[in-house]
């Protein structure tokens, strides 16, 4: 089984990233990647900073390389764990989530554009609204 992630897929996780990152009064970038690390849609809201494109494709990448929320490198780091900034392509903060099925990595989606718990939060919507037909 191939799995993928259609642009309608893309379409809808950014919806519902978008949607909670208004509601908590941020202005983000949302970028959703396939497996393997290319983009398949990215859309900046008004305000957004520009830096943001460019994280949060760097948090998608982070996922799908190492197969984990950005997330887990931010939290090494807060204890300690500086080897993680010599990670190639890890990026230390929320906001990075792969979407995998049975170990297999099949996207990724990247906030940036609040501070790392809002990313986070706004890329779990997004991760959850793929849940949803």
């Amino acid at each position: 089984m191939t799995l993928s992630l259609s642009l309608d897929d893309a379409r809808r996780m950014a919806a519902a990233a978008e949607t909670h990152a208004r509601q908590n009064g941020t202005s983000v970038v949302v970028t959703i990647l396939d497996a393997g690390g290319h983009v398949i849609l990215t859309e900046r809201m008004e305000g957004a900073q520009l830096a943001s494109l460019a994280l949060a494709q760097r948090k998608a990448v982070s996922a799908i390389y190492y197969k984990r929320p950005s997330r887990a490198f931010e939290q090494a780091l807060a204890g300690g764990r500086t080897a993680v900034l010599a990670l190639p392509d890890a990026m230390p903060a929320g906001g990075g989530i792969p979407l995998m099925q049975d170990g297999v990595v099949y996207g990724a989606i990247g906030v940036s554009g609040g501070n790392n718990d809002q990313d986070q939060a706004a890329a779990e919507a997004g991760v959850a609204a793929l849940a949803r037909p």
